[in-house]
């Protein structure tokens, strides 16, 4: 029996050990060929005559994912929302997370109808290192307000990467009708979320907010209990007995 149970034992650690193994090399990255791909996702590729390429790791995307969410927290602490962490911190990671899976999981359908040449972790590593611009964007702007300023950095920075990933894109696809629906959804997708996180993403989280607990919730308060009156006759009756008793 006992060795039955080392077995189960060192075959589930083995097994553990084996799925970590496969995930290593989309992680095994250079810090140098990082902030190179970082750069590179700001500019533009020119040649779309052929594909281009794509970087096949998830290192990059996920901590700049890790960093949108950092970037967002620091927002609503430098504006007047007065909220709980655990929920503030849930709500930026599901909102990150579930942009970076899902558009990439959408577009990646949509490329497989429009007969694009990419796979998903391809996707997932291009529109994670378009979160870049994002990046930028919020922080210079969640730290000085002026709307002008935004919609600068919107049409430059955000403008930037978009266009990377279009270029991509239209290297990878074949036919001026699946090009455009492609890049055209994942563009309008890019810019808009970041026009959310930048106005509508405070409200929603205060409007959620308001529906777990309450707008306006007064501080805890210690209510006195009444005390009901007694009679004179009674305390002087008490008053007596002690008396007699001392």
């Amino acid at each position: 029996q006992m060795w039955q149970v080392g077995k189960r034992q060192a075959s589930r650690a083995f097994s553990l050990y084996a799925n970590i193994d496969i995930l290593r090399p989309y992680f095994d990255v250079e810090p140098v060929q990082v902030r190179a791909r970082l750069l590179e996702s700001m500019i533009p590729v020119k040649m779309i005559n052929f594909p281009q390429k794509i970087a096949g790791e998830l290192y990059g995307p996920l901590m700049l994912v890790f960093t949108l969410v950092a970037i967002l927290l620091h927002g609503m602490k430098t504006s007047d929302t007065i909220i709980r962490e655990g929920t503030l911190m849930g709500t930026a990671i599901g909102t990150c997370f579930g942009y970076w899976l899902g558009v990439s999981s959408f577009m990646y359908f949509l490329a497989y109808l429009c007969n694009a040449q990419i796979t998903m972790v391809q996707m997932l590593s291009l529109l994670g290192y378009g979160l870049f611009g994002h990046c930028i964007t919020l922080f210079v702007t969640y730290n000085i307000h002026f709307h002008s300023l935004f919609y600068i950095f919107w049409l430059v920075v955000g403008g930037l990467s978009t266009l990377r990933m279009v270029a991509v894109l239209v290297s990878r696809t074949v036919g001026h009708t699946q090009r455009l629906i492609l890049c055209g959804t994942l563009a309008a997708l890019h810019m808009l979320f970041l026009l959310y996180l930048h106005f509508a993403y405070h409200k929603v989280v205060e409007g959620i907010l308001d529906t777990l607990e309450g707008p306006n919730m007064p501080p805890f308060q210690r209510v006195a209990r009444d005390i009901p009156v007694v009679s004179n006759a009674v305390l002087n009756t008490t008053a007596k007995a002690i008396a007699l008793t001392l």
